[in-house]
């Protein structure tokens, strides 16, 4: 029977029949993270406990996300976490996803990615039937189940998760498909394209969301272009889309994307980089800027980013692009409850990267 669920993804009911029966096969790996209302014990220090003076529970949430946002994890931590003591239904949604994004934060200094899988296993759990047109709660899920799918592909030893790369991609299918999430689309397109059955659906998310203005698909599709992996190689237009992925980067990609953009340039002709410029000209009218997104973790009182000099091997030092020269930041503010639309949809695009002929063949759904 569980065979047959996680095979049916015709309509909402269906699918969401097979969520559920993914996670609770994923709860039998690790019974001691089943679904419960009740705090995670030690997680909030003795001493900040007894310091702990809310009026309401908006009021401790308001204090806890301005916190988050700050990147001070030990001011926000005891107060998502009293928010979901007081299981306040309107407000515990939300502290418990972003708690599990300070526990899931590598960066930070209270990273316990055991209980950060609970709290996204339970959020995408006790939410499987949620309409994806919800925008206050929808996105919330969808990255609750892509960070679930997350830990699955890759296993976590500390609860004997072993890793499952097919349950993942199926977690992802869904938070893709169903939710159009566009960072499940990301990871999904990133298994993808290693299959060359299903390399065109990889490709066309790849390209889908480079015209969106996710900056990790557009930095992972220059880098296919510049090594003409998989699509033709084209030096000027993978200079072009890197440099505006480096424009749209948030502090939590910077680092691997500059990385990207460092190898692409030293080994791009003169000719190419010359070229690239009318390309990112272009390509920042015409591309979407990227969403107002939930927020990103920052790190434990991490204030902005510290880009390192960055030279070629020949001595050439690199003039890094301007974060934000192409739309709003990635990590931008976003409201305390919910996530704003989309950005409006640009006109058809050439297809970057595809030689005339290509199929870009759509996810089957």
């Amino acid at each position: 029977m569980l065979a047959e669920r996680l095979n049916v993804f015709v309509t909402r009911t269906s699918k969401r029949v097979a969520l559920t029966a993914l996670l609770l096969a994923g709860s039998v790996i690790a019974p001691a993270l089943a679904p419960t209302h009740a705090p995670l014990p030690g997680l909030i220090p003795a001493a900040a406990a007894r310091d702990l003076i809310y009026k309401t529970t908006r009021e401790a949430y308001e204090q806890g996300l301005g916190a988050y946002r700050s990147g001070y994890y030990e001011i926000a931590i005891p107060a998502f976490e009293y928010v979901i003591a007081k299981n306040d239904p309107q407000q515990r949604f939300f502290a418990e996803f972003y708690l599990g994004r300070i526990l899931s934060d590598n960066a930070g200094s209270q990273t316990d990615h055991a209980k950060a899988y609970m709290f996204f296993q339970r959020i995408a759990d006790e939410n499987a039937d949620i309409d994806p047109d919800d925008l206050k709660k929808a996105p919330f899920v969808a990255k609750s189940l892509t960070a679930v799918a997350l830990y699955v592909r890759d296993g976590l030893p500390e609860i004997a998760l072993k890793p499952d790369e097919q349950r993942a991609i199926e977690y992802l299918r869904h938070a893709a498909t169903f939710f159009n999430e566009p960072d499940a689309q990301f990871e999904l397109a990133k298994i993808l394209i290693g299959s060359e059955a299903d390399r065109p659906t990889g490709l066309h998310y790849l390209q889908k969301l480079s015209r969106e203005g996710h900056p990790g698909a557009q930095a992972v599709l220059a880098d296919l272009l510049a090594r003409g992996k998989y699509i033709k190689q084209d030096h000027a237009q993978a200079l072009g889309l890197i440099k505006v992925s480096v424009e749209n980067a948030g502090a939590s990609d910077r680092i691997w994307i500059e990385d990207i953009y460092q190898n692409i340039y030293c080994g791009s002709p003169k000719d190419a980089r010359e070229a690239s410029k009318g390309l990112v000209a272009t390509w920042r009218r015409t591309f979407a800027a990227p969403r107002t997104s939930i927020e990103q973790p920052m790190g434990l009182g991490r204030r902005g980013d510290v880009t390192a000099t960055r030279v070629c091997s020949n001595g050439e030092r690199l003039d890094l692009p301007q974060q934000g020269m192409a739309g709003a930041s990635s990590t931008g503010t976003a409201p305390s409850q919910g996530i704003t639309s989309a950005s409006q949809p640009t006109p058809p695009q050439p297809m970057l990267g595809l030689m005339p002929g290509t199929p870009a063949r759509p996810p089957q759904r």
